[in-house]
């Protein structure tokens, strides 16, 4: 089960920390990196929001967008006989992998 919380807007991994005895919030799909930690639910949304107004903050300042763009395609590894079946099937379609 992956643990996600929604903060302003932006959505962030909330993972637990047995070193520090917190939980750490990371915000994902941005153009950086901007992470929080607290120790309860209203702590990680108090400073997954202050965390991330920094980051907007920077972003406006450096004329960034401050979400990742994505180019809609990725590579996945499968073995190579589903590759061609694969391949047949779309080509079949009139489609491309």
């Amino acid at each position: 089960m992956l643990n996600t919380m929604e903060i302003d807007g932006f959505q962030a991994v909330i993972k637990y920390d047995p070193e520090i005895d917190m939980f750490r919030g990371e915000f994902i799909g941005l153009n950086g990196g901007a992470d929080f930690y607290a120790r309860d639910v209203k702590g990680l949304k108090k400073e997954g929001s202050l965390s991330l107004k920094v980051f907007l903050e920077m972003c406006e300042e450096d004329g960034v967008s401050p979400r990742r763009d994505y180019s809609g395609r990725f590579n996945v590894r499968v073995p190579p006989h589903l590759h061609a079946e694969i391949t047949r099937a779309a080509d079949s379609e009139g489609k491309s992998l």
